[in-house]
């Protein structure tokens, strides 16, 4: 075999043209998502209300594995990708492990993240539906940065809702938005009912992305000639997140090497999802075995804490149903600096696939992820985002097992983008002034106690 290099490039044949749908082979299919009325199974002309077209065929289907990827979007592609994955090196020698470390890098873009990958072909679907913009939410604003890129590109109107604790801790992000033509709101907001109705509840509020969902689907449902987006937990999302796990699957193929070990953030499923599909795909499938990891807040642990149940997808309760690990649609986690983790819930997907015991989920506290995220930056270059180093810290828990036992592993983990925009977190982690806000167990019971009662 010959030596690894540091960064690991796909050429422009080898790139993937296809998303890789990975429903199409799970033997338990995730929960159809419910009418909040009737709890009936969601019709695709119910959902095309919500959303475009085109991507509605995508959230439903279950059965295609390959969705080939418009040229267009391909043509888009080519500006940053394919990302670059890369060894470890130094921070294996850092750490003095036998473990190989690799990391997907997706921070190349101006968005800063993975996000831009399903960012383009939403708007591109909804340029092709002839719509005149789209509305959406985001937590800490990649992925409302990368939707504004994708409009701006595409020439559609983007309207945000930006949680209100990111809104305010990171207004250079709000900024990058509003460059790409973006409207950006914090939320929750005086502008909508829902919004109104939340501040009313909750005055003061720091706001979730539960309740910037919430407005965002308002005002698209309520506006002539929009649709709404989402960054995460939906199918289509992870769909087209795929191209992270092909493209990491195929520069792993290229020198012969099999991950032991898969380890991604975990916050509405879209990065976690995107990385994992072809390998999970191959687990489902009988042909390989691999240990997943999510990783999540301990500030907000849907998956190591929450209730495997039927819940609104948003605050406000103006979405369908999603069976999925949840924590409550009111739940409003702590003012965690892992602004794109702080989700009630997780994706259908995910949640299917770890109810059946094919992956893991651990959670970390805020002040361990910084610590790491410090570590990292100093050996290997890179400033993470706080999300991304949710992952980097499991990473460097498990590399440092195989220092105890001497296996030499293979570890595979997503770093999803940089944290140039997180200043103000990296500022109170240097202070001091970082905390570690856990849940109670009564204050999720509260939150459980309020689930939808199903038939």
């Amino acid at each position: 075999m010959s030596q690894i290099p540091y960064k690991i490039y796909l050429t422009e044949e080898e790139m993937p043209k296809a998303w890789y749908n990975l429903r199409a082979d799970m033997k338990n299919k995730p929960a159809p998502l419910l009418n909040p009325g009737t709890h009936e199974p969601m019709k695709a002309e119910e959902l095309g209300g919500v959303f475009c077209e085109e991507l509605v065929k995508q959230e439903l289907d279950n059965t295609t594995p390959y969705f080939d990827i418009p040229e267009e979007i391909l043509g888009f592609y080519k500006m940053y990708r394919p990302s670059p994955l890369v060894r470890a090196y130094c921070l294996e020698k850092k750490l003095g492990t036998p473990a190989k470390i690799y990391y997907k890098f997706e921070g190349n873009n101006t968005s800063g993240s993975h996000k831009l990958n399903s960012a383009i072909a939403q708007a591109y679907y909804a340029k092709k539906q002839g719509l005149k913009g789209v509305t959406t939410e985001t937590g800490a604003g990649q992925w409302g940065t990368a939707l504004s890129m994708a409009c701006a590109y595409l020439g559609l109107d983007c309207k945000v809702y930006m949680v209100k604790v990111s809104y305010e801790q990171k207004p250079f992000r709000r900024e990058v938005m509003r460059t790409y033509g973006a409207s950006v709101t914090p939320s929750p907001s005086m502008e909508t009912e829902v919004g109104k109705k939340i501040l009313a509840e909750h005055p003061g509020t720091t706001g979730s992305l539960g309740c910037a969902i919430s407005e965002a689907v308002e005002v698209a449902t309520t506006t002539e000639g929009y649709r709404y987006v989402l960054g995460s937990v939906l199918n289509q999302v992870l769909l087209h997140q795929s191209i992270i796990g092909l493209e990491t699957k195929a520069a792993l193929d290229k020198y012969g090497v099999k991950p032991d070990i898969i380890i991604g953030c975990a916050g509405g499923g879209s990065n976690l999802g995107g990385l994992i599909a072809p390998f999970m795909g191959e687990k489902l499938r009988g042909e390989a075995d691999y240990r997943i990891i999510a990783v999540e807040p301990a500030s907000c642990p849907s998956l190591t804490r929450g209730k495997y149940a039927y819940d609104f997808c948003d605050t406000g309760m103006v979405c369908p149903l999603a069976k999925m690990y949840t924590l409550g649609s009111g739940f409003i986690p702590a003012p965690n600096h892992a602004g794109g983790l702080r989700y009630h819930g997780m994706s259908s997907v995910l949640s299917q696939l770890y109810d059946d015991g094919l992956m893991e989920a651990t959670s970390v506290k805020q002040t361990d992820v910084f610590e790491a995220a410090e570590t990292f930056a100093r050996v290997e270059g890179i400033l993470p985002a706080p999300e991304s180093s949710h992952a980097i810290k499991v990473a460097i828990d498990e590399a440092l097992k195989c220092k105890e036992t001497g296996e030499e592993k293979t570890i595979v983990f997503g770093l999803t983008g940089t944290g140039y925009f997180d200043m103000v977190a990296y500022e109170k982690f240097h202070d001091g002034q970082m905390t570690d806000y856990i849940p109670t167990d009564e204050e999720l019971q509260a939150s459980f106690d309020k689930l939808p009662k199903m038939d």
